[in-house]
């Protein structure tokens, strides 16, 4: 699987040893190009190199430009398409996305260069104001009302839909249901902003932005860009089976979004708009 890497280990157990194989999930750099036109000549310009599990890397390329505000809608986009490298082990580690002809393009975004690593995606960002990304939806109030017993469910849901996790216990999850507790797809990746931008971009291939009829769930703790990211989705309700960081708690507030943490073991904490919840 492309997911997964075979290595070989030596466990050890009440003090003796013996060799054995083991699967570990595979991290690989993901570069991420923008192609677009200026003055009738076509350019490429590289936006990102991000740290993920090679898997659906033209829906998570297409997710990070949206969240970060580069891409308005998937009709913006001409073409877009891996191109091979050949390095020690990653070959297909550079997408790009090519937009469409005579489209115009806010260059000061494009200068933002980062590098993105696997545990946070706001690392290395030059400034406040370049982790600030306008939200393009203002969520519906009070909507969708989602029943407690349904948001108990969704992390059992969310488990038995992530096989690599299994294999490997290495790997963060993401998983987007509609409001009537439709489980609509599952992302996974070693980086949970990964995880959450491959569910975005797996939205925008289907037109489904904005997503106000739904519900987001993180398998790890909710952060800042999680909750940033599910709000310029248009994401009313987003849950994390952990816990959530104190600016994830003020961007959901201001933002909109019903954020739920701590959702284990037949318990949760609402800690914004808890309208949409009915208990």
């Amino acid at each position: 699987m492309e997911h997964i890497s075979k290595v070989n280990i030596v466990k050890v157990r009440a003090g003796k040893g013996s060799e054995q194989r083991d699967l570990l999930a595979k991290e690989e750099p993901l570069e991420i190009r923008l192609g677009f036109e200026k003055e009738g000549i076509r350019h490429q310009k590289s936006i990102s190199v991000t740290m993920r599990t090679p898997g659906d890397d033209e829906e998570l390329a297409l997710g990070f430009l949206f969240t970060e505000g580069i891409l308005k809608d998937n009709d913006q986009v001409k073409n877009i398409y891996s191109t091979q490298v050949r390095r020690k082990e990653a070959k297909d580690n550079i997408v790009v996305v090519e937009l469409q002809d005579g489209m115009e393009t806010d260059l000061k975004k494009l200068e933002r260069h980062f590098y993105t690593t696997s545990s946070c995606g706001v690392c290395g960002k030059s400034s406040i104001e370049a982790v600030e990304v306008q939200c393009p939806f203002e969520l519906p109030e009070k909507r969708p009302q989602i029943p407690a017993s349904f948001i108990h469910q969704l992390p059992s849901l969310l488990q038995k839909n992530q096989p690599i996790f299994d294999y490997t216990g290495g790997l963060h999850g993401a998983a987007l249901f509609d409001k009537n507790g439709q489980l609509l797809a599952t992302k996974e990746d070693i980086g949970r902003h990964n995880a959450v931008d491959k569910l975005i971009g797996f939205s925008m291939k289907n037109n489904w932005i904005p997503l106000f009829g739904h519900i987001m769930l993180v398998s790890g703790r909710a952060g800042f860009e999680l909750v940033q990211k599910c709000a310029v989705a248009g994401v009313p309700i987003m849950a994390a089976v952990g816990a959530p960081s104190s600016l994830a708690v003020q961007l959901a507030e201001e933002t909109g979004v019903t954020l739920i943490g701590f959702l284990r073991d037949g318990q949760f904490n609402i800690y914004s708009h808890p309208a949409r919840v009915r208990l």
